[in-house]
């Protein structure tokens, strides 16, 4: 019944977007090269699925964010942990990542081109950026919030400092860490298309910058369909997990 029920609500969510996107084009008398239609960009969708390259260019996305999204969350979570172990060394490295991580992937793209130059590197770094400092402060804030009453009964215990770190620490933060990769991954699909609009030749973010360059708004949209639909997709199976995290684990 519950799945029944987020079934429908789901249906009826998109059915209003629908409904008012295509009002918008009704009353406020866009043109069709300016704002196509949800029907125009479901033949789009169609045209892409039965030529054959839809695929294509969703699997390079996908591919690319994984290889930067999980660099950054392993390498984040290494710092992380180390960082939210040994506080003095946190409050020396904690005023470079606070100037660092306002600073949008975007700004970086002319140095990001020169460094990599054309191709999957560029896009693989920008998403890796993006990703990176929200895991590594969702680390360092999860080590950080372990209760005290932990570290009580480690030491009654006589564990060392790597013990208590293994077999206590790590555990009791791990639903915050899922929290963490959570955050990670909204901010790397964001950034994806950024990645890809510069030096690259497959993946949505050509797709739309293509699209663009030939008038093609029906396309334009389509992309930005797919982009948000797989975006959708992963935060429902990183909502579910955390979930399941938070059951098994608790709060941490």
């Amino acid at each position: 019944m519950g799945y029944l029920k987020r079934f429908l609500s789901f249906t009826a969510s998109i059915s209003i977007l629908i409904i008012v996107w295509q009002a918008v084009i009704i009353f406020g008398q866009h043109p069709e090269f300016l704002m196509p239609s949800p029907w125009r960009v479901a033949i789009a969708l169609w045209e892409m699925f039965t030529d054959g390259w839809l695929f294509g260019h969703v699997w390079v996305s996908f591919v690319r964010f994984i290889v930067g999204y999980v660099a950054a969350c392993a390498l984040a979570i290494f710092l992380g942990v180390i960082f939210g172990w040994f506080n003095a060394l946190w409050r020396i490295v904690e005023p470079i990542v606070l100037l660092l991580k306002p600073i949008s992937p975007i700004a970086w793209l002319p140095f990001i081109m020169l460094w990599f130059g054309i191709g999957d590197a560029p896009a693989i770094f920008t998403i890796a950026m993006a990703s990176f400092f929200p895991m590594l402060l969702a680390t360092v804030l999860a080590i950080n919030s372990v209760s005290t009453s932990y570290m009580n009964v480690a030491a009654n215990f006589g564990l060392t400092r790597f013990q208590t770190l293994y077999k206590i620490v790590m555990p009791a933060s791990f639903p915050k860490l899922v929290q963490g990769l959570h955050a990670a991954l909204t901010a790397a699909w964001i950034f994806l298309v950024a990645g890809e609009l510069m030096g690259t030749s497959e993946g949505l973010g050509f797709l739309i910058n293509d699209a663009r360059q030939n008038l093609r708004s029906d396309l334009i949209m389509a992309g930005i369909v797919l982009i948000g639909t797989i975006g959708y997709i992963f935060d429902r199976l990183l909502t579910y997990f955390e979930k399941y995290v938070t059951r098994k684990w608790g709060g941490g």
